[in-house]
């Protein structure tokens, strides 16, 4: 069985003392190791040496470098390329979840960066884009998953400056060419 090594160490070493000691006094013989291991956790505070270790686990946890990026899923991308014509305009409206989002940045990187639009001018600006003649849809999607902000009255949109997944970014350059 391997060692996981665990550091331990206390924020006030008298205090630490004084609560090992009271345990000790309270004991008929030696204590044997797990015994002593929980000793010395309860002595700094924690319930027992499971409950120490569980914390220490986690902290690691939370600590550790983010992973990389997720690959690129060219299976994905192969399937959405075919949702657009040669002129880039969406034909259909994808039944999947995962398609729909990625289709979605794609109408998102269409709408100009940084302007403010009527409604009217974005529902113009969307019917350009799609085949399927349901522009509404597709803005209220935009708006849904935070790609698109509106005021409360719906009077104005506003694209939000975000970066698109990996997979919409291989979408728009299959579709550039």
């Amino acid at each position: 069985m391997s060692k996981t090594v665990l550091p331990f160490a206390v924020d006030d070493i008298s205090a630490f003392a004084r609560s090992l000691r009271r345990q000790l006094d309270g004991l008929e013989a030696l204590p044997s190791h797990v015994e002593m291991l929980n000793l010395l956790v309860r002595a700094s505070g924690f319930r027992n040496f499971q409950h120490f270790r569980v914390q220490h686990e986690s902290i690691k946890i939370l600590e550790a470098p983010k992973s990389p990026s997720p690959e690129l899923n060219l299976k994905l991308v192969k399937r959405l390329v075919r949702f657009f014509d040669e002129d880039g305009q969406l034909i259909r409206w994808p039944k999947k979840f995962s398609e729909r989002i990625v289709c979605l940045w794609v109408m998102w990187s269409r709408i100009p960066a940084k302007q403010s639009f009527s409604e009217k001018e974005i529902s113009d600006l969307l019917e350009k884009e799609h085949l399927f003649g349901d522009y509404a849809l597709l803005r209220r999607e935009l708006v849904d998953r935070g790609m698109v902000v509106r005021n409360t009255d719906g009077s104005q949109y506003k694209r939000l400056e975000v970066r698109p997944p990996l997979e919409a970014l291989e979408v728009l350059s299959h579709l550039r060419r």
